[in-house]
């Protein structure tokens, strides 16, 4: 069995990818990484509180770790955080790394080309599958998932909040991928088969927040994000 790490995000995407491992012979997930925002103190992107993040891996029963960055990192900072990490993986005997991403092109070789700079091999167990399918699978197999941010491009404030289930695809936009898989939602998974029990929460604020990058000499927002407060119970 090759001893794999899982780059785990919390949500919907990387709950399926783990069960697929988890019950593929081939690999053994040893640790899940999750990258962390340290100004907030929340994962990444998700705008999810460290707490629940904590909660969802002891209830996994996998070994957990972060990955700090700053508010805002630049694609410098954010490469050397990941390559100190990776380093320490790769020390202690793992071989492959895996995702759970879907179908976009550049980031899948992206992923691989900076692996192989330490012979760590990606996998990513729900590449290039149908994401309508995918939702539906997910559904199916018990987990349950509710919407943590979501791009104001597409949304509104009354979409984050809201619990994944079969009629979910229909009320999407047009255009709008079911699993987000080009970042129009994310979720967090707090239920389902790979857990021993559900994570307890309660909705807490809803906020609008925009985003400039930093690597882009550009004064207009990259990005505006709402985001729904998640409170550990």
């Amino acid at each position: 069995m090759h001893k794999t790490y899982f780059n785990w995000s919390t949500g919907k995407d990387s709950a399926l990818a783990l069960y697929y491992l988890l019950n593929d012979k081939n690999y053994h997930v040893d640790e899940l990484v999750t990258t962390v925002n340290s100004h907030f103190n929340r994962v990444t992107m998700h705008g999810l509180r460290n707490e629940l993040l904590h909660a969802q891996t002891k209830s996994i029963g996998i070994s957990s770790s972060i990955i700090e960055l700053p508010e805002q990192p630049s694609m410098e900072v954010y490469e050397q955080k990941m390559l100190e990490t990776v380093s320490r993986l790769k020390r202690q005997g793992f071989t492959h790394s895996a995702f759970g991403d879907i179908f976009l092109e550049d980031l899948k070789t992206y992923r691989e080309n900076q692996l192989n700079q330490l012979s760590i091999k990606a996998i990513f167990p729900l590449w290039k599958q149908n994401t309508k399918e995918l939702v539906n699978e997910f559904l199916d197999l018990g987990f349950k998932t509710i919407i943590v941010s979501a791009s104001a491009k597409y949304f509104d404030r009354d979409f984050v909040g809201t619990i994944i289930d079969e009629n979910f695809i229909d009320k999407l936009p047009e255009g709008v991928d079911p699993c987000g898989e080009n970042g129009e939602f994310h979720t967090f998974c707090f239920d389902g088969p790979i857990f021993s029990e559900p994570i307890q929460f309660v909705i807490g604020e809803k906020t609008y927040r925009e985003y400039k990058n930093p690597d882009k000499d550009d004064e207009n927002p990259q990005s505006g994000f709402w985001y729904c407060d998640l409170i550990p119970k």
